[in-house]
């Protein structure tokens, strides 16, 4: 024990620089963790249904859509809602296309659709 304690106090200041990079590199992880949560759902990778398939084809050959990202909440059934994000919806025009495609194919209220510009 005796031989421990003199190690420790000829060692002090390497002791102290080892714990703090410890405890940095401890609180670099946590921040990093939280900033990620685990649980969330990346809509990107989930499955398509056959409508969203069909509804991203029909919406990226629209003059100005481009790239198109659909997704359709639904309940028994019943559409609740549309989320389009696609490269062209900073034009009005084609914000309006959209609207009056996605409305006409699902038979669907216009506001229940919402429609946001795809980041590059």
């Amino acid at each position: 024990m005796r031989k421990v304690l003199d190690y420790v106090k000829e060692n002090k200041k390497i002791i102290i620089v080892v714990v703090l990079i410890v405890i940095l590199i401890g609180a670099v992880y946590l921040i990093d963790k939280l900033k990620k949560p685990s649980s969330s759902i990346d809509a990107s990778s989930a499955p398509k249904s056959a409508t969203e398939i069909k509804l991203t084809g029909i919406l990226s050959n629209i003059d100005g859509v481009g790239n198109t990202d659909v997704m359709i909440n639904e309940s028994d059934g019943q559409i609740l809602g549309v989320v389009i994000v696609c490269q062209g919806a900073d034009n009005i025009m084609t914000r309006s296309n959209i609207l009056n495609a996605v409305s006409t194919a699902l038979k669907i209220n216009k506001d229940i659709i919402a429609i946001y510009s795809m980041t590059v």
